[in-house]
């Protein structure tokens, strides 16, 4: 186990905008709705976004990105709309530029639409990220070599509890990227939240980098930034672990899209570990 904190400020980053997501077809600077085959006509789709100076004449590294619970809304005015539109991760570690950025769905049990509170049926959920993996390298010339797992509060345990399932799904992803919340840190209501489970899942990566960011937690409430560290530590885990803390007290996926002293050192981490 590697603990570090990062304390470069690094250059000043401009404000970003993410596009906002329609039903045109895929093209450069465009962000999409996509739908597997197995799904069209249905109300399940991921979203698809290729940078400006994409060309498919050469494979480009790839970020997927799951979405937070929704609806969830906070006294400081944050919101998560729980569905796929709301990611803003990958746009914010990217800047929108060089990198393919991919908006993952949690599939609901026996039905064809995103689930917008928790996994719905996990193992459609992880089956539809390996389709999704498979289609973006196939389609798109995603690099396999490079492929990213980011996700923000539900999503950052998503990138354990479902980009870790299994050893076949583990293998895909260059490191995770798990913003407000760790899987393994809080007991939640579904089977598989525990310590225990979580480590299993963590031994997967083999070493493989992660970030973790976490927003203060207001008293009294567990300050769950020094909660994740202490299970990291406790669980002696192999991992090149960077731990990120944000000086404040939202929830939200926002942050990333505007100039601070912590996007500046995520983007740092982002280019040192992923590029």
């Amino acid at each position: 186990m590697k603990l570090t904190l990062s304390a470069q400020n690094g250059p000043a980053l401009a404000e970003l905008r993410p596009p906002p997501v329609t039903d045109q077809a895929a093209a450069p600077g465009r962000r999409v709705r996509m739908r597997l085959p197995q799904y069209r006509g249905s109300a399940l789709f991921h979203t698809l976004y290729l940078p400006p100076d994409y060309t498919p004449d050469r494979p480009w590294p790839v970020i997927f990105e799951y979405p937070g619970n929704g609806p969830f809304t906070s006294k400081w005015g944050d919101e998560s709309s729980g569905m796929v539109e709301s990611c803003n991760l990958g746009y914010g570690l990217t800047g929108g530029r060089h990198w393919i950025w991919v908006g993952l769905p949690f599939v609901a049990a026996g039905q064809r639409r995103h689930c917008l509170s928790w996994w719905g049926d996990a193992d459609q959920t992880a089956a539809y990220c390996q389709e999704v993996v498979r289609d973006t390298v196939a389609h798109w010339r995603g690099d396999p070599e490079r492929l990213a797992l980011s996700g923000f509060s539900r999503g950052a345990i998503a990138s354990s509890f479902i980009g870790l399932r299994d050893d076949t799904i583990a293998a895909l992803w260059r490191g995770l990227i798990a913003c407000s919340h760790f899987d393994g840190v809080t007991p939640w209501p579904y089977p598989g939240s525990d310590a225990e489970s979580a480590q299993q899942r963590l031994r997967r990566l083999k070493g493989r980098p992660v970030l973790f960011c976490h927003e203060q937690t207001p008293p009294p409430a567990p300050d769950l930034f020094h909660s994740t560290c202490e299970f990291i530590r406790r669980s002696a885990l192999d991992m090149q672990w960077t731990a990120l803390p944000l000086p404040f007290y939202n929830h939200n996926n926002t942050w990333l899209l505007r100039d601070s002293p912590e996007r500046r050192r995520a983007v740092e981490w982002f280019q040192a570990h992923m590029g």
